[in-house]
């Protein structure tokens, strides 16, 4: 929030470096300056997060209405749990994540990916096969396009900073694979 509120940052910290007197009423006047910027800021990061947490909720919502029973503790639980912070992943890596086996964690990743809550990209050769969370990586240009925004919302309020184009899952899904191909 701070970089997009940026000359309110820069402003609140020049003021609160407050040269004068330290009885200056002033002083107390540029630092309660400052700490309402903070603390609008924080607020703000706080409404975006809960907003975002929320449609993460729904998301896995979503996802346990596709996949019917799940058993607790299973790895298609635990992948679950995984996807909204880990949307792009390879077996191997989700089974250290998870903790479980790697035929483990293979199955579930089909189960998964018949659900359509994964889907695989491919990286190379056939065995470097990458699976990949396309309802969670469409909310991150959302995110971005909204924390890049005085209110929050890009259709309100220009950004102030670069952000990502709006983009269908597919082609998002392309960048994020292609940078985690990256060596």
């Amino acid at each position: 929030m701070l970089a997009t509120w940026a000359t309110d940052y820069i402003g609140g910290l020049t003021a609160y470096r407050h040269v004068g007197p330290a009885d200056d009423p002033a002083r107390s006047h540029d630092a309660a300056t400052w700490l309402r910027t903070f603390a609008s800021a924080t607020a703000r990061s706080c409404a975006d997060a809960d907003r975002y947490a929320s449609r993460i909720d729904d998301l896995n919502a979503r996802w346990h209405e596709r996949l019917g029973r799940i058993r607790s503790g299973s790895a298609a639980e635990r992948l679950l749990t995984l996807l909204p912070g880990v949307p792009v992943i390879t077996v191997d890596g989700a089974a250290r994540l998870i903790e479980r086996s790697e035929m483990r964690t293979g199955e579930a990743i089909t189960r998964l990916e018949s659900a359509g809550v994964l889907r695989q990209r491919n990286v190379g050769r056939q065995r470097y096969r990458v699976f990949e969370a396309p309802d969670v990586i469409e909310l991150f240009p959302g995110l971005e396009r909204a924390l890049a925004s005085p209110t929050g919302d890009t259709a309100n309020a220009a950004p102030n900073r670069r952000v990502p184009q709006r983009c269908d899952a597919g082609e998002q899904a392309r960048r994020v694979v292609t940078f985690a191909a990256r060596p």
